[in-house]
């Protein structure tokens, strides 16, 4: 009886502490699922208004197509950054930085934190340029049709949806081979490119103060 009570006992103080243990990383999901709402919302008009007032201040066609083609660009190397990142190892870097490699506890700092770094680069960036290069397919459309390029609204625009949709999908996939065949190349070139980005600033705004430590 007291064995079955103290095995009733303890069991109930492990279920609690684990109860306990989940709470923080509960609210820390939560958090950044605030957060990274928030930010989407942020650069999905910042990056809106931007290319569409580039877009609108241009006379020439081909200049308008080249950024319709830039935005499609960056989509696919963010989702091809988020890939190599998920798909990356730790080991490789860990060697790097005891070699004190620049950009490389950056970029372990990158893989430790790959579902959320993965998060940003193909939900946020690549969805928003997703959607800003389907909203200037459509402008461009336009300003086609409205210069005499063309007569039939409808088929160029399905035509034009057609190459924007193959592009994207077909780029994503090239991408997707490449970082999963150069993960480590690719997480350690953009975090050194994050790296030199933040020296500009006084604060770091990229990494903070959680990286890795030193080896010395």
């Amino acid at each position: 009886m007291p064995e079955t009570l103290f095995f009733i006992f303890s069991t109930k103080v492990a279920a609690g502490v684990e109860v306990m243990a989940k709470k923080p990383r509960v609210r820390s999901q939560l958090l950044w699922v605030v957060t990274i709402t928030f930010w989407t919302f942020v650069l999905s008009l910042l990056m809106s208004l931007f290319s569409q007032a580039i877009f609108f201040s241009m006379n020439s066609i081909i200049l308008a197509l080249i950024v319709l083609l830039f935005i499609i660009f960056v989509g696919i190397i963010f989702d091809m950054i988020g890939i190599a990142a998920a798909a990356a190892e730790e080991a490789p870097f860990l060697a790097k930085a005891a070699k004190k490699v620049p950009g490389a506890r950056e970029a372990l700092y990158i893989v430790r934190n790959a579902d959320r770094f993965s998060n940003f680069c193909n939900d946020v960036i690549g969805d928003i340029a997703g959607v800003v290069s389907g909203t200037l397919g459509a402008l461009l459309v336009l300003n086609l049709v409205t210069k005499g390029f063309f007569r039939d609204n409808t088929v160029i625009s399905i035509v034009a949806t057609g190459l924007i949709s193959a592009l994207t999908v077909g780029g994503k996939a090239l991408g997707k081979t490449y970082a999963l065949k150069k993960s480590t190349e690719i997480v350690l070139g953009f975090a050194y490119v994050l790296l030199k980005i933040e020296t500009l600033f006084a604060k770091k705004i990229f990494f903070g103060h959680a990286l890795p430590p030193r080896r010395k």
